[in-house]
């Protein structure tokens, strides 16, 4: 690792998505287990030297992982989505009270389109009023859906994916679980 490092509270995720145990990580890195309990959930500031213990810790098992990382590792698991026949004003404000910039479209489960930020600003940027476009349902001016893959793909191929995508929807079973973004790529790295 460079000397840079993901948020503390990325620890916790990264040890998940590596299937390791908080008393794995404390036997590798040298850091007590009660210590990465403490960390984990906030209770504890750490050193900044435990920090890098830690991450490096983590860095190096990945490396060390024989396997790849799958979609089900890297997903987030709290998908927000819209239905196709709300209006567009719905999805700003669902993009606003979430923090997130696109949304999946589904027509009841089916995933039938996306909306973002982009796509709005965009639609104004090309003549429509606020009020028109607020008062628009999303199927009439939603983008392509997102690709969907399984829960079991490699994360080798969602990043392939993810330069023609914004994002992509994780299914298990024909199922939406998760979704992985490129913030979530961001995240690994």
């Amino acid at each position: 690792m460079n000397g840079s490092f993901p948020p503390v509270s990325d620890i916790k995720r990264i040890r998940k998505s590596l299937d390791v145990t908080q008393t794995e990580l404390a036997a590798a890195s040298g850091v007590s287990q009660s210590t990465i309990a403490k960390i984990e959930s906030g209770r504890m500031s750490a050193s900044y030297e435990t920090v890098v213990k830690l991450f490096e810790t983590l860095d190096s098992m990945r490396k060390s992982e024989k396997r790849d990382l799958t979609a089900a590792d890297v997903a987030s698991d709290k998908v927000v989505t819209i239905q196709s026949t709300d209006k567009v004003h719905q999805a700003s404000d669902l993009m606003r009270a979430t923090g997130y910039s696109q949304l999946p479209v589904l027509k009841g489960d089916i995933p039938v389109g996306s909306i973002s930020e982009r796509g709005i600003f965009e639609l104004l940027r090309q003549g429509s009023t606020m009020d028109q476009l607020g008062q628009t349902v999303i199927s009439k001016v939603m983008d392509e859906s997102y690709p969907v893959i399984a829960d079991s793909t490699p994360m080798s191929s969602v990043t392939s994916l993810m330069s023609s995508s914004g994002a992509v929807l994780v299914s298990k079973k024909g199922k939406i679980v998760g979704m992985i973004t490129s913030a979530d790529i961001l995240k690994l790295i």
